[in-house]
């Protein structure tokens, strides 16, 4: 696959904090139009490689490219709007506001209507509003979660809080998805409908995906392509049958006798 076939594409990145590497020459590709699923042993660095594509880290080496896009030179506030939108393994909500705000303050990069505007909340800034509410409310429905529609997010269960940040981030319209642990903490009911929902997203949105889940049962069942770290390195890269009989991924997981 070469670098003009990908969707994103991340070359040779490392990260350091302080002496100790996080991230150590790391490349691979996204196509467009995929799940990939970045797997690996606790510390492996998969989370310090979304928070480098998402803006949040800044690589000491190395580039990640998005449509065209270098984002490692990219501000952060500016990666949203070229079509970017992640979720975190620590939820990140405003907590003291309702499902329904949560998902609004998302659509703020598609928000045109200036200050003037937003204070008279006349003719133009009114249609907007409506407009983003009711694709709020579509997505509200296709998570099914009108029931807590008006609910304070931060008296919600476990598990309806990390569908509202899903619905968060589906509410930016991203081109390019980023999972980190969606189905972390999450019972087997939870998990499925999370599963579905994921699905859906690629299926019926054409969203490209990148998933980070320990769940090794669903990287297999929806991944087209799996990435492997172990200890800031990538160790294998390919399909899920390839990357499951791959020694080295077998030595990471498992160890030696």
């Amino acid at each position: 696959m070469t670098a003009s076939e990908n969707f994103l594409t991340v070359e040779d990145v490392t990260l350091y904090f302080g002496g100790n590497a996080a991230l150590c020459e790391v490349s691979f590709g996204v196509r467009r139009g995929e799940i990939l699923a970045i797997i690996g042993p606790n510390g492996a660095g998969k989370t310090s490689m979304l928070n480098c594509i998402s803006g949040f880290y800044r690589p000491q080496h190395g580039r990640i490219r998005f449509k065209g896009h270098d984002l490692t030179k990219t501000p952060t506030h500016k990666i949203a709007a070229l079509g970017l939108a992640r979720t975190f393994q620590n939820i990140a909500l405003y907590t003291g506001l309702s499902t329904l705000d949560n998902l609004m303050a998302a659509r703020h990069i598609h928000m045109r209507q200036n200050s003037l505007q937003s204070i008279l909340y006349w003719g133009y800034a009114r249609r907007e509003e409506v407009a983003h509410r009711r694709r709020v409310e579509e997505i509200i429905d296709f998570l099914e979660i009108a029931h807590i529609r008006k609910t304070i997010v931060g008296a919600l269960p476990y598990g309806l809080r990390k569908r509202v940040e899903l619905g968060r981030a589906l509410a930016l319209e991203p081109e390019l998805l980023l999972l980190d642990e969606p189905m972390a903490g999450m019972n087997v009911e939870e998990k499925e409908d999370m599963a579905r929902f994921i699905l859906d997203i690629y299926e019926r949105q054409g969203t490209t995906i990148v998933l980070i889940e320990h769940d090794m049962g669903l990287v297999m069942d929806i991944s087209d392509r799996v990435v492997v770290l172990d200890f800031g390195q990538k160790i294998a890269e390919g399909t899920p049958d390839e990357v499951k009989r791959d020694e080295k991924v077998i030595h990471a997981y498992l160890g030696d006798a």
